[in-house]
């Protein structure tokens, strides 16, 4: 993008704008293009390259929490703000000092349809008719107590290319400018006062500034970077295991958070990351340690780094997936297995993401409509292909040899695993006379019309007609951020004495998606997304308001 007049550049790299805004993932997006609407001259600044424009959001699959929106009337579901708030509260376990964050909450789910589902259906955003449940609520475990995953159509790339064309196409875009592969590395404070950034310019490694009235952090968390996520592990979860996958994005590293420590912020909750339990290698690695995020399969064992299932409650895919890393991580060996055939991994295996959906991202109708009804045969055969985390075999005791092979530090018990296997599978068909509570929770997931297609009804394992066996190694993965720079309901920036820092604002994972930790310990999932778009609006309008003033 060519520089406009309304910028001022001197020769040592310094421009000027009103607004200045540290990152161009979906936070930053939505900033810029609610600041273009009040006529504000805005500078953009990004890290990454201009076709990758629209950060950790592009990859993802694209999905946001909402609450009482036309999809759930005409699906039939009841929802309504005072059950969410419910829901989320059981989940995030606030404590007394999380003031902020519950504020937060509140808000949300009182306003995230109107500020949210509303805003983005007006900028063109279309979602699926039928509503996701993730996160479910069970007698053991909290979560959501109806549907609310509302699934973009076109997934993370259809939103932020839809709001990348909407910002491009403005009508004031002459007040844009985005600095495309710059670094920023520092907050500008100066006698108490926020100026704006200052970082480096990566291709020429050269100096630069923005001065700008208002200041914006939307960079992002710190999920990119394996060390910072051990730096910050939970401690009541002991020691962060040794093979931790990177599911962020790889800029996602935490250097405007220590920034902002360094200027007086207050950074909460950086140790609250919501992590993945169902991490693969990538079999194209973009960087290191990347992996995707396998959403476990419901009709599958889930087994120990051993080879033993969890228990005495087994962890079944679908509910509370913090419960779900903690278990893993109590073990010494802080990974494991999930163990189906291939009838269970076609009609039940799906990858998180843009790159692996491709029906949902590419918009197109009947292959959608085709994978739902016959499942994901060819993501199945890619993954056995290009995936070393998957193998099979045609036999348990074969596949316990496998299982060993690929974990050869770390004993196989195969007769604890065939045991486990032949349990499961004398408890298939509600008239076995055997009581397993993964087949009650599977048979409960199936009353909703949209599980019920995608998830097999008492398949067994050790199936010969749904053969071959399929065991699949998975890691940690990292995602998201929940805790960050504690912000008001206005997305300005707050100092430990709970003071506004003027000038200056944090949106999105940046601030903990709110708050500097919205979700507490637990995220009801499309939250982050959602989270993204509402404190951006929120400290737009801030700003537009003290100009108005």
């Amino acid at each position: 993008m060519a520089i406009n007049k309304n910028f001022k550049l001197s020769a040592d790299a310094t421009y000027k704008a009103d607004v200045a805004i540290a990152g161009a993932g979906i936070s930053g997006i939505v900033a810029a293009l609610e600041l273009l609407e009040s006529d504000l001259k805005v500078i953009l600044v990004d890290r990454d390259k201009e076709q990758l424009i629209g950060g950790l959001a592009k990859e993802s699959f694209g999905a946001m929490f909402f609450v009482d929106t036309p999809q759930q009337r005409w699906t039939g579901i009841k929802d309504n703000a005072d059950l969410a708030l419910i829901d989320w509260l059981a989940n995030a376990e606030f404590g007394k000092e999380d003031i902020w964050p519950k504020k937060w909450a509140e808000f949300y789910v009182n306003n995230c349809t109107q500020l949210g589902y509303k805003w983005l259906r007006k900028q063109g955003v279309g979602f699926l008719p039928v509503v996701n449940w993730v996160e479910r609520i069970s007698d053991k475990n909290p979560g959501n107590s109806v549907p609310r995953f509302h699934i973009v159509w076109g997934c993370g790339k259809g939103l932020t290319d839809t709001l990348v064309n909407r910002l491009l196409n403005h009508r004031n875009i002459a007040n844009l400018r985005i600095l495309f592969q710059h670094k920023v590395t520092k907050i500008i404070h100066k006698d108490g006062l926020i100026s704006g950034l200052r970082g480096i310019e990566e291709p020429t490694r050269k100096y630069f500034t923005v001065k700008a009235d208002n200041t914006i952090i939307a960079s992002g968390g710190i999920c990119g970077s394996i060390d910072q996520v051990k730096a910050n592990w939970y401690k009541p979860w002991g020691e962060p295991p040794q093979t931790i996958l990177n599911g962020s994005h790889k800029y996602a590293d935490g250097i405007l958070h220590a920034s902002a420590t360094n200027i007086g912020a207050n950074v909460t909750h950086m140790d609250k990351l919501w992590l993945y339990s169902g991490g693969v290698d990538h079999p194209k690695p973009r960087h290191p340690q990347h992996g995707l995020s396998i959403l476990p399969c419901k009709s599958a064992l889930w087994l120990d780094s051993n080879g033993r299932r969890f228990g005495p409650d087994p962890l079944v895919a679908g509910y509370d997936a913090r419960h779900q890393v903690e278990t893993i991580c109590k073990q010494k060996h802080k990974y494991s297995w999930q163990v189906m055939n291939m009838k269970i991994a076609v009609r039940e295996l799906s990858i998180s993401g843009s790159e692996h959906n491709p029906a949902i991202r590419d918009k197109k109708l009947f292959r959608f409509l085709k994978g739902i009804l016959f499942g994901a045969k060819d993501l199945v055969d890619d993954m056995l292909t290009n995936c070393e985390s998957f193998i099979t075999a045609n036999s348990v005791a074969e596949l316990a040899k496998k299982m060993q092979a690929l974990s050869p530090g770390v004993k196989i018990d195969s007769k604890a695993m065939a045991d486990a296997i032949q349990k499961f599978d004398e408890a298939a068909g509600p008239n076995s006379g055997n009581y397993d509570r993964q087949r009650d929770l599977i048979r409960q997931v199936r009353k909703y019309p949209l599980d019920a297609i995608r998830t097999c009804k008492d398949q067994k394992v050790d199936d010969k007609s749904a053969y071959p066996l399929i065991a699949v190694k998975e890691h940690i993965l990292s995602r998201k951020t929940m805790g960050g720079i504690q912000t008001n309901l206005e997305s300005r920036v707050l100092s430990a004495a709970g003071e506004t820092i003027p000038n200056l604002y944090a949106v999105g994972e940046a601030a903990g998606y709110g708050g500097g930790g919205v979700h507490g310990l637990r995220s009801l999932e499309g939250t982050f997304l959602g989270g993204c778009v509402i404190s951006s609006r929120l400290a737009a309008a801030d700003i537009l308001n003290k100009k108005l003033q």
